[in-house]
């Protein structure tokens, strides 16, 4: 079986913080870029954070830059998203998605997707 699963999502309080998980079932992540999307009630997906099979990250959002870290453990076949000083506005189904390269994270193609984890900050 060929899929990623996240895990690590729930409920935090504004200022907290959650580390995502995405791992690789029935596949090798090594050779992959692996991007973080969110979807949050209400708005369009967007693409968060991506880290290449090097390790090199891109950050496609803003709002998230200088509190959300993507790393990789390729020896765990997982990339990890790590997410601090967390604000209500971060509230969203959080998913990853695998990639020749990370790019733009609206174009071209995925070849892996996950179902997503939810992430809930809330006072």
């Amino acid at each position: 079986q060929l899929q990623l699963v996240e895990s690590g999502g729930g409920l935090v309080q504004p200022g907290g913080s959650l580390r995502l998980s995405c791992a690789a079932s029935g596949f090798t992540l090594d050779y992959y870029a692996i991007v973080w999307f969110r979807k949050a009630p209400g708005k369009e997906r967007e693409g968060v954070l991506c880290i290449s099979s090097s390790g090199g990250t891109t950050n496609y959002a803003d709002s998230v830059q200088g509190r959300f870290t993507i790393s990789r453990d390729n020896a765990q076949n997982t990339v990890y998203l790590q997410m601090n000083s967390l604000k209500p506005e971060d509230t969203a189904v959080y998913s990853c998605a695998a990639r020749t390269r990370c790019g733009m994270w609206y174009g071209g193609r995925y070849d892996y997707w996950g179902q997503g984890t939810q992430v809930t900050v809330s006072s």
